[in-house]
């Protein structure tokens, strides 16, 4: 039985990340980067066999079962993190150090925050994929810069260039954008950017294809 792990996209990660692992109950979890001169195979090889990762569902089940934790590994070039659910586990000792629970920390990849928050009504949970809070706040602002200097159509293609999939926190964001730019327009009596210069449908992907 092989254990897939490594990601072919950022988006691929993220969606494996968010969607199979976080709301699956995965909250604890290290992050790294593999240095250059160590061998990125090598090391899935050695995390994979340390905390026995390449297990089959039942194996899984029965550890849950018996209130042990399960392991998960993913990695993306040469960032990797590994996750564990509620339970006994050597992890949790071997990395406790370095140890973060999602739904205090967000994990920050290549401009996303991945976290786990609470819902608006403020009675449960759920994954939250967003635009990096620093990030978001420097496109909106260049976009506010641009907005009365630039052509509707300039301005659709670039809204549209914005590189993250849209899950609903970043389609929240998107829409903050464009709000944003069509102010700086109105306020000038400029022809306003369209609703459809934002894609926010988003498409599942295959994590490790």
């Amino acid at each position: 039985m092989t254990y897939r792990c490594v990601a072919t996209t950022v988006a691929g990660f993220v969606q494996q990340l968010a969607v199979s692992y976080i709301s699956n109950g995965f909250y604890f979890y290290v992050q790294g980067k593999i240095p250059d001169h160590k061998d990125p195979t090598l090391c899935d090889v050695k995390i994979i066999a340390q905390y026995g990762i390449n297990v089959s569902k039942w194996t899984r089940a029965r550890r849950k079962k018996n209130g042990c934790a399960n392991v998960h590994y993913l990695r993306y070039d040469r960032y990797y993190v590994i996750l564990a659910s509620h339970g006994k586990h050597p992890f949790f000792d071997a990395e406790a150090k370095k140890l973060r629970d999602i739904r205090d920390y967000p994990i920050h990849f290549i401009g996303y925050s991945i976290g786990y928050r609470r819902a608006r009504n403020g009675q449960s949970f759920h994954v939250s994929v967003r635009i990096d809070r620093e990030i978001y706040r420097e496109l909106k602002s260049h976009f506010e810069k641009i907005a009365v200097h630039r052509s509707v159509e300039y301005l659709c293609h670039e809204i549209r260039a914005i590189d993250y999939e849209p899950y609903a926190p970043v389609r929240r964001q998107l829409w903050g954008i464009l709000r944003a730019v069509n102010r700086c327009r109105k306020a000038a009596r400029m022809e306003l950017v369209p609703r459809n210069a934002l894609w926010l449908r988003r498409f599942p992907v295959r994590p490790f294809d």
